[in-house]
């Protein structure tokens, strides 16, 4: 095992002694006092199951059969989760045929962010995160469940799932994809659509056709943003079945899948706490989904996310080990945007199965972990196949299928990971390096202050940016507004870049999951709502940009010692009123962005 993973894990393991051992005396207490049906009064459980088939009511009234819980995400505005709309019905049938029941315990919102870029309702983005995860929680207080199962893919979805399960860690809890949609017009094609619209190369009606090639069938998007992230976190922290994150909707494959879900939670109900939700999200496992995170070049969004997961589960991690693990990490993959291949390609060259056992081989993860589908990571090197309608595992590729898309830790794309910390005298902030080219590690350029993303686009149009600069977009952290996605400014950003200017962005917002090319600090802690340094920066600033080294100054002499600005908040409308005391408690960016812990 390599000696860095073993100190990054072991300073976690001390750091969370307390917390960790108060959770697990809590799920305990929950298990040992049987929060369940069995100590509810006829009345309750009478409600419980009134809408039940009658099979399913005695079952429920006799207590002779596992109840699973299963909270959706369903909504047909999302691609990802239109999947869903019929599981309930279908993972009824599968419980029924393993003796057990099933209902639906809640739904919870699902925002998609591909739909809210640069609208207001972006800045509800990250805060429905922890909503989702109260109402995770809500649906399963009601003590009517011995196991979960969870819907849900894309962005704020899988973390908020994971958050409030966490909750009732007591109990056993799978999750289960829908899967990617078939793929449609390359990722450079659509990269390239999107460039002409911005220089007014084509008409809006040009680009809407290329976005609906894009993004056009049930599933999820095929690009390495965070949903799809979310779905590699799944597995290699053993809360999917092995190789199935990646399998398309509506197959048959598919559908064994979900059938062999709903047989694995209903198993695992009959084990105590050893296969616990609680049980499986351990510090190593956290380490694991942080290794996986920088070997795939993922979502720069789980450097908050994982933040928060861990915390529910008593353990507490932050940017420095994510940081010092991905000095040791190599890049493995190249998925769009850090490459031209979507997530179907990457599955059919090897997937998660390959990644898995190359990062075990070469003692880059912790193999000796609980998963669902029992001890040792190991088992997730192998791949789901249909044998006579059921699900059988075989081993999975040893060797990549096409070393342009994914390779092993021995031959990798970079021998860093996809991720760095950023320090100096600005603030702390993370960097996305997968996909930013060696040139463009280290920016020096005079910083150009915009009070919005509408702002740097304007300019941008007009031609005053045809130069080198540093984008600096302060007042865009969670105290402020959310702390929005700031996707906009990708394509003007990246024509810029390819004129040959050297550009980058400094801000204390979040730039999407599918960020790339552009180097880009963000999540600035502290943000400029606090008075952090970023509300101090001037148009005319030299600032220094170095991911190579991992800092972040302005060079301005007396830059420190000026008054911080302030921006009024004018997050009052669109529903963004509603989560006003939420903006008052969040915790940093480096804290989780939360208003629950």
């Amino acid at each position: 095992m390599n000696s860095r993973i073993i100190e990054v894990t072991n300073r976690i393991i001390q750091r969370s002694k307390e917390s960790r051992l108060a959770y697990l005396k809590q799920i305990e207490h929950a298990f040992a006092i049987e929060v369940s049906r069995t100590k509810m009064h006829c009345g309750n459980l009478a409600h419980a199951f009134a809408g039940s088939e009658q099979n399913d009511k005695d079952k429920l009234a006799k207590d002779s059969a596992k109840n699973i819980g299963i909270i959706t995400a369903y909504n047909d505005m999302l691609s990802a989760h239109k999947v869903y709309e019929n599981y309930p019905e279908q993972l009824r049938v599968f419980a029924r045929e393993f003796g057990a029941v099933a209902q639906v315990a809640g739904a919870v919102p699902a925002m998609c962010d591909g739909v809210t870029q640069g609208q207001p309702g972006m800045e509800l983005s990250l805060f429905s995160r922890d909503v989702i995860a109260m109402s995770t929680a809500i649906g399963l207080s009601h003590s009517m469940f011995d196991g979960v199962l969870c819907l849900g893919i894309c962005d704020k979805i899988v973390p908020g799932l994971l958050i409030g399960a966490l909750r009732f860690g007591h109990l056993p809890t799978v999750f289960v994809p829908g899967g990617p949609m078939p793929s449609g017009i390359s990722n450079e094609e659509k990269a390239k659509i999107r460039q002409e619209f911005a220089q007014g190369k084509i008409s809006r009606e040009e680009l809407l056709k290329g976005e609906s090639d894009s993004y056009h069938s049930p599933g999820t998007c095929t690009f390495y943003g965070t949903a799809n992230s979310n779905q590699m976190l799944m597995e290699i922290m053993g809360m999917h079945l092995p190789g199935s994150s990646f399998v398309n909707p509506e197959t048959s494959l598919r559908d064994a899948l979900n059938r062999e879900a709903v047989k694995t939670v209903e198993e695992n109900a009959h084990l105590g706490l050893e296969r616990s939700i609680g049980n499986i999200l351990n510090e190593k496992t956290i380490v694991n989904g942080i290794i996986g995170l920088l070997a795939t070049g993922g979502s720069t969004n789980h450097t908050i996310h994982l933040i928060a997961i861990a915390r529910a589960a008593g353990i507490i991690i932050n940017w420095d080990d994510m940081s010092d693990l991905s000095d040791v990490i190599p890049l493995l993959t190249r998925m769009y945007p850090n490459g031209a291949a979507d997530v179907n390609h990457f599955h059919a060259s090897g997937g998660m199965g390959f990644v898995i056992h190359t990062l075990l081989v070469s003692g880059l993860l912790h193999e000796d972990v609980m998963t669902i589908k029992g001890k040792g990571l190991s088992q997730y090197t192998q791949e789901p196949f249909l044998e006579n309608g059921n699900i059988v595992w075989r081993e999975g590729a040893k060797q990549s299928l096409n070393t342009s898309i994914i390779r092993s830790s021995e031959d990798p794309f970079s021998k860093n990971g996809g991720i760095k910390l950023l320090k100096g005298n600005i603030g702390r902030s993370v960097i996305k390096t997968a996909a930013v080219s060696d040139e463009c590690l280290i920016i020096e350029a005079p910083a150009i202050v915009f009070n919005e993303q509408e702002d740097l686009i304007i300019a941008f149009k007009n031609g005053e940016l045809d130069k080198d600069f540093i984008a600096v977009l302060p007042f865009q952290g969670p105290k402020q507004n959310g702390m929005p996605e700031l996707h906009q400014l990708t394509p003007s950003l990246t024509v810029l870049q390819k004129k040959g200017f050297k550009v980058a962005l400094i801000t204390d917002g979040r730039m999407s999951g599918a960020s790339g090319k552009v180097p880009s600090a963000i999540h600035l802690t502290p943000e400029a709502y606090d008075g952090g340094p970023i509300a101090k920066i001037q148009t005319g600033d030299m600032l220094r940009l170095n991911a190579t080294t991992g800092e972040l100054n302005c060079l301005t002499n007396d830059f420190l010692t000026r008054t911080a600005r302030i921006k009024d908040n004018d997050a009052n409308q669109y529903g963004r009123e509603l989560f006003g005391n939420a903006r008052k408690i969040v915790s940093s960016s480096e804290e989780g962005a939360s208003f629950i812990f």
